[in-house]
């Protein structure tokens, strides 16, 4: 889809992906190594009472998981960055995740005619329609 697919209110929901428990410890202890990410018993002792995902860890899920719905990817020319990033509820291991996304803004640009911004609201939710995070992201994305 082009710039021009995207018009406000246009939505898709992504597939689902498990979480699972090796996979949190494994990200964790690279990029999050905070003790309730990788200690069962430290977790356990923690207002979480167990192992949860690394919010980096759920951002970049949701994120995989829209690449792969394919609805702005072949138009993609990078983004300025994103806004309003929230969690909201923890992910523990073994949440099934998904994502519903809605454009909320969408303007071409002024001055390059090969492109427009595109403000989309994702909102990731588990398998039983909890919401756990929600974040805004701009792409800058290619118009025909």
């Amino acid at each position: 889809m082009a710039f021009e697919d995207l018009p406000v209110g246009v939505t898709f929901t992504t597939e689902a992906q498990a979480i699972g428990l090796q996979e949190i410890l494994d990200f964790a202890r690279i990029w999050d190594p905070q003790p309730f990410h990788i200690d069962a018993e430290a977790a356990a002792a923690s207002p979480f009472g167990g192992i949860i995902a690394s919010g980096f860890h759920t951002m970049l899920v949701a994120f995989v998981l829209t690449l792969r719905a394919g609805v702005w990817t072949d138009a993609s020319m990078g983004s300025p960055g994103m806004d309003e990033i929230r969690w909201l509820q923890p992910v523990r291991p073994d949440d099934v995740l998904h994502v519903r996304a809605e454009v909320v803004s969408s303007k071409a640009s002024t001055s390059k005619p090969d492109r427009g911004f595109t403000v989309i609201r994702y909102d990731v939710h588990r398998a039983d329609g909890v919401k756990v995070m929600t974040y805004s992201a701009t792409h800058i994305l290619r118009r025909r």
